[in-house]
């Protein structure tokens, strides 16, 4: 937990925990974590968004369900601000930029439409190039909208899949520095639901992301 108090608990998700539950399985999840933590205290988690199971970072959680409904509409209304930092395979020729797709769910998979289609979902983001490296890029990104798998399906139809990210590019499953999609949840901020006051979290980035890029840099550096 990096954040808690009567109506909201936000927790900094370690790469490979599933946010939630999945059915028919007994893996545990961030969910049933903070349930079982919570409950000696007669509270409740009721899980508010979601990050990817192999992304890593800040994630929230309420503990009535009037705080979740309040938050739950932010979120719909895409009022909290969410910044990740992400590694991308390639150097990206534009300092910062907003990138616009549109997608359907396929199954697993966000599949890129375009906007005529009526079943398609707006996607919407804006990064920052913070660091080039020999053969990708160390972004920072900002969420405008809030799909499933929204960061990956969207560097991936810009031709800068994220590193790591096997599930849209299989062969980043050979990426020897880094064992999970190179996808971290650094900043939240969130208009709290009982007091009206904006609450900020940041997590710091865990030690295999910051492995990788320091693997990259010396690289960079290696080849002048």
């Amino acid at each position: 937990m990096v954040y808690e108090d009567d109506a909201v608990v936000v927790v900094d998700k370690p790469a490979g925990l599933l946010a939630v539950p999945v059915k028919g399985s007994d893996s545990p999840s961030a969910l049933s974590l903070l349930i079982a933590e919570l409950q000696p205290k007669r509270q409740q988690a009721l899980i508010v968004h979601r990050i990817d199971r192999f992304s890593s970072g800040a994630l929230l959680f309420a503990k009535t369900g009037a705080d979740r409904e309040a938050l739950v509409r932010q979120f719909l209304e895409h009022t909290p601000v969410r910044r990740y930092v992400a590694v991308l395979r390639g150097r990206l020729d534009d300092e910062a930029g907003t990138l616009v797709h549109y997608f359907r769910k396929q199954g697993m998979f966000q599949q890129l439409r375009t906007g005529k289609d009526p079943q398609a979902a707006r996607a919407e983001l804006r990064y920052t190039v913070e660091r080039l490296f020999a053969d990708a890029s160390l972004v920072r990104v900002e969420l405008v909208t809030g799909l499933q798998n929204q960061i990956r399906a969207q560097f991936s139809a810009m031709g800068h899949p994220v590193v790591g990210d096997r599930k849209y590019h299989p062969g980043e499953a050979a990426e020897p520095l880094i064992a999970r999609v190179a996808l971290h949840a650094a900043h939240l901020r969130f208009v709290h639901p009982r007091s009206g006051e904006s609450v900020s979290i940041d997590c710091k980035v865990p030690a295999d992301f910051q492995y990788l890029v320091r693997a990259l840099s010396r690289a960079r550096d290696s080849r002048g």
